[in-house]
């Protein structure tokens, strides 16, 4: 199920996308634009905007990896997180961001991420940690984007996505914790057939010759 919502949400990203640009929409214009109250529309449409078909590649695959995660990991929390990340670190970016146009779901992709890997060690969860680590090791450049080296990449969407899934990993870190499996073996106090006490007969060492 997790996998499915992703894959349909995805979906609908390349759905805008390929009707933006054979209509020639430019819906880009909706994006989030810091310090301006029009641009404050773009808290709730900029994750769904791409400029180009490398940016929205770019973003399709790690976006599905951290969705599905988030939702198979902690299913109940992340009926809350996801919307607050969708809107927190856009309305954050709008506090800090550079007087420009700011649009992709980079800044979705940050927030759920940091917020499955630190709720992971919060929680001694090793899936999640796994799951943050590959992702790490397939995309480890991305961790220069919360940085503001390139000028025309917004690290603005970028810090605030991961600024919140940590604080909101810290928040929800009671949430969805992992079963803890244990075996029936474990409350089994009995002796062994096996064992040589199990008949109350004595254990003796074999006589050395």
């Amino acid at each position: 199920m997790a996998l499915r919502i992703s894959m349909v949400f995805i979906g609908i990203l390349w759905g805008i996308f390929i009707v933006d640009n054979v209509f020639g929409l430019q819906l880009g214009r909706f994006g989030l634009r810091p310090h301006s109250i029009p641009g404050l529309v773009g808290v709730i449409t900029a994750p769904l905007l791409h400029g180009n078909f490398p940016h929205i590649l770019s973003n399709s695959i790690p976006l599905l990896i951290s969705l599905t995660a988030t939702l198979y990991l902690y299913p109940s929390s992340a009926m809350r997180v996801v919307p607050m990340i969708w809107m927190g670190s856009g309305l954050l970016a709008w506090f800090i961001g550079r007087p420009s146009l700011h649009y992709g779901a980079s800044g979705l992709i940050y927030g759920l991420l940091a917020y499955v890997f630190v709720s992971g060690i919060l929680r001694h969860d090793m899936r999640s940690v796994s799951v943050s680590l590959l992702v790490g090791f397939l995309y480890g450049s991305m961790v220069w984007g919360v940085l503001p080296t390139r000028p025309h990449v917004s690290w603005e969407m970028h810090l605030s996505g991961a600024v919140l899934g940590v604080l909101l990993a810290i928040v929800f870190r009671n949430w969805d914790r992992p079963p803890l499996v244990r075996y029936d073996w474990e409350d089994d106090d009995s002796v062994p057939e096996w064992y040589p006490e199990a008949d109350k007969k004595s254990f003796e060492l074999p006589d050395e010759h």
